[in-house]
């Protein structure tokens, strides 16, 4: 079952509850379950750093927007840069 989305991955920054802390969050990924924690893992190694996946997007510690914008594009999806 693939999840709901419109077939664009977006990739922003937030700093909400994490007391001035950014993580980068990668949304709209097609991929559900082990696969999206596979892609999770990836992206995390890729980039030299912690995360996780909640609530059906990747959170990864630190600013990495450039880096999985080019990632994620290599790997044929759609990818947009979302939030400031």
């Amino acid at each position: 079952m693939k999840p709901k989305g419109d077939g664009i991955v977006r990739v922003g920054r937030q700093t909400q509850g994490r007391k001035g802390k950014g993580v980068t969050v990668v949304s709209g990924v097609p991929l559900a379950g082990a696969e999206l924690e596979l892609l999770a893992t990836e992206l995390k190694r890729r980039c030299g750093s912690g995360g996780t996946v909640r609530d059906g997007s990747i959170e990864i510690q630190g600013d990495h927007r450039d880096l999985l914008v080019a990632e994620l594009g290599k790997r044929g999806w759609t990818v947009r840069r979302s939030g400031g």
